[in-house]
């Protein structure tokens, strides 16, 4: 879904998985400093928005997902996984519940498998899952963002912002009046450099929660009954995940960044060397300059100096080993 801001003067449309929304629009990092002041907007139409209606919603969702929701208080924020039967990340969900209706943003492109499995697991329970994409825009506030928020709009708030589920007719006419707007790569640089990982980005076909820092903001230890429990107490009780999340300084005399996927090496032993790990996101900061998060192998010693295709990269653990 093409959102009608990329028609904007200066918009830079994403690619990718971001691919529907700007990139940025015009200067990269005055839109991050923006957004680390407390100031603008960033677009997110492109995500995916599910709503959960009915009696049984919150108790009926604590029975699939990672985080304890049977009793979330209305208008508190939480996010949750979608575990496979063996551990692995399927899904991400970004809720909040409104007093009569759970809303959930998702990954671009993900909102109908994830829907196709919530409507297998309804059985009996008193519940509506729909697809509300294409009537509601996700918009980021960051902290500290003074904007107001239109009446009858749900919000859901974090210590990173505030994410509004908007009318997506309203869509323009809210950008116009709460400007500056702040394309995906800026939001992006942010994220990298709060070490919060993203379905898709951080994660593959194997990614266990454990290995993102996901145990305790998107999993709930002590509820139980959802599909890939076994494997999260397993791995939490031996205490060694086969992987790790890092946050990469990287050497900032190099033109390119690393692209995802990039191997990651001891720089001691260059190109030639064993493969421990690889690039999942890169960026560019306005302060720290480029950045990126990567997965290593839980061995590798913190202070290992790492080579990721040529570019000189220094840990700081997200996950410790």
């Amino acid at each position: 879904m093409k959102s009608p801001l990329l028609s904007l003067p200066g918009a830079v449309p994403a690619e990718g998985r971001d691919e529907g929304v700007a990139a940025h629009y015009g200067d990269l990092f005055r839109e991050q400093r923006a957004l680390a002041d407390g100031k603008g907007l960033v677009d997110l139409s492109h995500r995916g928005v599910v709503t959960v209606t009915g009696d049984d919603r919150l108790s009926w969702l604590h029975l699939l997902l990672t985080q304890h929701v049977s009793e979330l208080p209305a208008g508190r924020a939480t996010e949750a996984l979608i575990l496979s039967a063996n551990g692995h990340i399927e899904h991400a969900l970004y809720l909040v519940d409104d007093g009569t209706t759970v809303w959930a943003h998702v990954e671009p492109d993900t909102q109908e498998a994830l829907i196709a499995y919530l409507e297998s697991m309804k059985f009996f329970y008193r519940v509506e899952v729909a697809d509300r994409t294409d009537d509601f825009a996700v918009v980021h506030l960051p902290a500290g963002s003074i904007a107001a928020v239109p009446d009858g709009v749900v919000v859901r708030e974090t210590a990173h912002g505030r994410d509004l589920f908007l009318p997506r007719g309203g869509l323009e006419a809210y950008a116009a009046e709460q400007g500056p707007l702040a394309g995906i790569l800026a939001y992006e640089a942010l994220r990298i450099e709060g070490h919060r990982p993203r379905l898709g980005f951080e994660t593959d076909h194997r990614t266990i929660p454990h290995e993102l820092g996901w145990i305790g903001s998107a999993v709930h230890l002590q509820k139980g009954c959802y599909r890939g429990q076994e494997t999260v107490a397993r791995v939490h009780n031996l205490g060694k995940p086969p992987r790790r999340l890092v946050f990469l300084h990287l050497d900032g005399s190099e033109v390119h960044l690393p692209a995802p996927g990039t191997p990651l090496k001891l720089a001691a032993d260059g190109e030639e060397g064993r493969q421990l790990g690889f690039i999942t996101t890169s960026g560019r900061h306005h302060e720290l300059g480029p950045i990126a998060l990567a997965l290593v192998k839980r061995n590798v010693p913190l202070d290992a100096a790492l080579v990721a295709g040529g570019t000189a990269a220094a840990q700081e653990a997200v996950v410790e080993p």
